[in-house]
């Protein structure tokens, strides 16, 4: 079973952090690198920031696992959620110290606000 996870981008220049989880946590950080060297990651501004300061200024790395337990009624996706939003919340990464849209602690999503109060 592959190792599920949280990792963060993090830009060495401005602070800005971009946090994500995956139940291939490895796959998923190599599959950012990957399409932010295409230019094609899904968040413009980490794209952007990417392209401006260049490659050598972000750093990768996986900040915790999912810990895997033999109990029938474990869920290794709400844990990944959990472990998720737990980060999410401590390293700030939405608004000015973030790439990551706005996220809900309460219901552990992600939200967007209307366009109209942006």
């Amino acid at each position: 079973m592959l190792p599920a996870g949280v990792f963060v981008i993090r830009n060495t220049l401005s602070g800005h952090v971009y946090v994500a989880g995956s139940l291939d946590v490895e796959g998923a950080m190599n599959r950012a690198r990957f399409e932010l060297g295409l230019r094609s990651h899904r968040n413009k501004a980490l794209v952007r920031d990417w392209v401006e300061h260049g490659a050598a200024h972000f750093s990768f790395e996986v900040i915790d696992r999912v810990k895997e337990r033999d109990d029938p009624a474990f869920d290794r996706a709400e844990e990944l959620e959990k472990l998720l939003g737990l980060w999410r919340e401590e390293l700030q990464c939405c608004g000015d110290k973030g790439y990551n849209t706005p996220w809900c602690p309460s219901s552990g999503r992600c939200w967007r606000r209307p366009a109209a109060a942006w």
